[in-house]
């Protein structure tokens, strides 16, 4: 009898083993699978089961959570939707999340490892914290200028740090409010539709992720590589330019909008912006040479985050000398973001060193306890000091007696650079206008701020008159609110 009950017994541990054995497979190999299996909702609920952290906007949360009371429990809602949208993007139980929401969504929905006290702490127990919160370095005077600035209409602004590379302003027009998307249901579909249908695109990030022809504004950087390559040794000296110009291996004639371009100094042709004297700089500089010089700026890179992915500002490499010297005034194949533009503004007014520009000054704990922090570091050198210094006075020219005169401020040094760039087969649509620039407090040691805005469709027809008219007021409002908050 005694052997029959230790048979038993042994089969019994057996047993317990194998079901043992199978648990911890199921638990530990086979977790991820079970994880990933879309009829697993358990992640789904755990997820929305406790109120998303908060992004943070000079110290003020513009972000929430609404307690729904659904089995996905809390939705996301936003304080002024739509003037940060294009800062937060969206997070929505039904679509997924967006910009800071997506590149921040470890800390801000609990399931980063920095937030545990302990290392490894929720692979261990699969729990999750409280979530964190992410601190843009959005300013939100210099937010509220830019959106009040386009009021509405399509385009877009990028207002950078100089010498750090923090973004201090981002906005796309128009915009949207992102807590239509946040839950589930008929009436967020609705709104998903309605958005996604309007021919105003109102949920495309223009200041990041649309490129358009930079225009004159572009000339800043066909001038820094002339200037760098030392093709051009004094900006004052007389050019051997026609006017009118006739683009090489064609019969298309360049034309220009201001009179006096005849064989213009570089000062004078950046100064009132004369198209026939920057694309004979252009095709000196050559196309490796532009090449070489618009890559330090940014074009041409797909890799930039800041965190979220920016689109890629086109320069293209391969192209015929009449190609070269369109691009060498923004024009032909030549795309920028407007955060691109700002860059190049920024490069300008920090004496030549690119800063990368970032968006996420740092994230905390839901209990304020900094887990990570984005420290300023160089992109590249874009120009040498000397042709910065060179640029600075030209853009100051426009601003002082040019294009720009629309943008100058009381008490401050101002730099800039009207554009308008071409639209529509044959020219015929309205221009996009385009204005970059920096500001200077008088007395100050750097600039406070650099600033590129595009306005789609501008009203003005021709000319850089689109840019000083149509752009620079919106410029000049966010350069005001910079220079307000410096100390």
């Amino acid at each position: 009898m005694t052997r029959y009950i230790r048979r038993a017994a042994a089969f019994c541990l057996v047993l317990l083993v194998a079901l043992l054995a199978n648990a911890a497979r199921v638990q530990v190999f086979g977790a991820d699978a079970l994880d990933s299996n879309p009829a697993n909702r358990r992640l789904m609920i755990a997820r929305y089961h406790q109120p998303r952290g908060a992004i943070v906007v000079d110290g003020e949360s513009v972000t929430g959570s609404r307690d729904s009371g659904q089995q996905l429990r809390y939705e996301r809602t936003y304080t002024y939707g739509p003037l940060y949208a294009s800062v937060t993007g969206y997070a929505s139980q039904t679509y997924g999340t967006t910009l800071v929401e997506n590149a921040e969504d470890p800390v801000l929905s609990g399931t980063s490892s920095l937030l545990p006290a302990f290392p490894l702490w929720n692979d261990l127990t699969r729990s999750r914290q409280a979530g964190g919160q992410a601190v843009t370095t959005i300013k939100a005077s210099m937010q509220r200028a830019a959106y009040e600035g386009l009021a509405g209409k399509k385009g877009a602004v990028a207002a950078i740090e100089p010498s750090t590379g923090k973004i201090l302003a981002l906005v796309s027009s128009p915009s949207y409010d992102p807590g239509v998307l946040s839950g589930t249901g008929r009436s967020v579909a609705n709104a998903w539709r309605r958005l996604t249908s309007d021919p105003s695109q109102p949920m495309l990030n223009r200041a990041i992720r649309q490129t358009y022809p930079p225009g004159s504004a572009f000339k800043i950087l066909t001038a820094a590589a002339a200037l760098d390559a030392g093709l051009i040794t004094d900006v004052e000296a007389p050019t051997d330019t026609p006017d009118p110009y006739v683009l090489p291996n064609s019969v298309t004639t360049l034309p220009n909008e201001p009179s006096g371009c005849g064989g213009a100094s570089l000062a004078y042709a950046v100064t009132v912006s004369c198209n026939t004297v920057m694309a004979r700089v252009g095709l000196k500089v050559g196309l490796a040479g532009m090449v070489d010089a618009v890559r330090k700026f940014g074009f041409n890179d797909t890799t930039l985050r800041i965190p979220s992915r920016v689109a890629k500002s086109n320069f293209d490499t391969r192209m015929s000398p009449d190609q070269l010297a369109l691009s060498s005034i923004g024009q032909f194949d030549t795309t920028a973001t407007p955060l691109q533009m700002a860059m190049v503004s920024a490069a300008v007014a920090n004496g030549g060193e690119l800063k990368y520009p970032y968006l996420v000054d740092h994230t905390t704990t839901s209990g304020g306890t900094t887990v990570s922090t984005t420290r300023p570091r160089t992109y590249q050198r874009a120009m040498y000091p000397a042709t910065a210094m060179q640029l600075q006075q030209m853009m100051i020219d426009v601003v002082r007696n040019g294009t720009g005169t629309i943008a100058a401020i009381p008490g401050a040094t101002v730099g800039g650079k009207t554009g308008t760039a071409q639209n529509g087969v044959g020219n015929v649509g309205s221009p996009y206008a385009w204005f970059i620039s920096w500001a200077r407090a008088d007395g100050a040691a750097r600039p406070a701020v650099a600033v590129a805005v595009v306005v789609e469709d501008a009203s003005a027809q021709r000319g850089d008159i689109s840019g000083g008219g149509d752009a620079a007021p919106i410029a000049r409002a966010v350069m005001e609110a910079a220079l307000a908050g410096t100390p």
